[in-house]
């Protein structure tokens, strides 16, 4: 069991089976609490009070990883996609059903329903605490994501890393330490391809697919501004040899960064009349969602034909 005073303070709310026998509880009673949901039992021997209505699957996987830890030697360390969530960078729901944690050793590891240990090279300079719990630092996470997962997830996280504070240069030598390790093929791509100016996952996967579709290479946030100089909006792609805009609609532009006082339907008006800005000044725009970005023959043909009528409109001299 952890001894470390940082992580069972930062663990406390993790009850496990014999402490909760200690403090009075009867098996039959524990039993019972657990029917009528005033525990749930997270995984054998750990449980925990009910969540909040409406917690997250990172919220979730979060718990069971402090569950896990609280069960197994100190010197595991939480990486992969449980690092993720310490540390906040993006993750997906078919990931979060089970907790990874690596040690410092070369094979060894473990895979269960709700765990898996990673027998891996470790030194002690990728391994920092967050919240009390010892946990990959930026680059390593990075660099085990990328080296596990596909090259999609693995640029979203390093793009989001890389806004965290990742430095481009730690990344490549955290790459380089992994040599040896299987997938580094696609981790040395994933370091060619991250970039700071991807704002979110939808827009880091949307890169990733533009590159492996052949498509030109777009830049990223370009500030659009009128005749006059003012400022019209900030485009998520712009290909301007080409005359059009792209824009990657998630959920989070309606939702979670409303202004303060608007609403989800003013929002969208008010996108609606950025868009006829950027139409008036003769971009073409080309808007996407997760479910375009799994239909590559119908996107690259919207891409495509929009790329034709700005280029046309520019020739002209539109």
């Amino acid at each position: 069991m952890v001894d470390s005073p940082a992580l069972l303070t930062a663990m406390s709310d993790i009850n496990l089976h014999q402490e909760l026998l200690e403090q009075g509880l009867s098996k039959p009673e524990l039993s019972r609490l657990v029917r009528s949901g005033g525990l749930v039992r997270m995984r054998r021997g750990a449980y925990v009070e009910p969540l909040p209505s409406g917690s997250s699957a990172a919220t979730a996987h979060r718990v069971l990883l402090t569950a896990a830890l609280r069960q197994v030697c100190y010197q595991s360390v939480a990486s992969h996609v449980s690092a993720a969530v310490v540390h906040g960078l993006p993750t997906w729901t078919d990931q979060l059903e089970r907790v990874h944690l690596t040690r410092d050793r070369s094979g060894g590891g473990k895979h269960r329903r709700d765990l898996q240990v990673h027998g891996v090279p470790l030194s002690p300079d990728q391994v920092i605490t967050v919240g009390g719990i010892r946990v990959t630092g930026l680059a390593r996470t990075v660099l085990d994501l990328a080296c596990w997962g596909p090259l999609e997830r693995g640029v979203a996280v390093g793009d989001a890393a890389l806004r965290l504070g990742l430095r481009d240069r730690d990344l490549a030598a955290a790459v380089e330490t992994g040599a040896r390790r299987h997938g580094i093929a696609r981790a040395r791509c994933t370091a060619e391809l991250v970039d700071r100016r991807s704002e979110s996952p939808g827009e880091s996967v949307s890169r990733v697919r533009f590159w492996r579709w052949g498509l030109p290479a777009p830049t990223l946030q370009l500030d659009v501004r009128d005749r006059s100089g003012a400022f019209v909006a900030r485009c998520d792609f712009a290909w301007e040899q080409c005359g059009t805009i792209g824009e990657f609609d998630g959920k989070v532009k309606y939702g979670a960064f409303l202004k303060p006082g608007q609403t989800a339907q003013q929002a969208v008006m008010a996108e609606k009349r950025r868009e006829d800005r950027l139409r008036d000044l003769g971009w073409q725009v080309v808007r996407w969602t997760w479910a375009d970005l799994a239909n590559r023959a119908e996107l690259v043909s919207r891409l495509q034909a929009a790329f034709r009528r700005g280029s046309d409109l520019s020739a002209d001299g539109g």
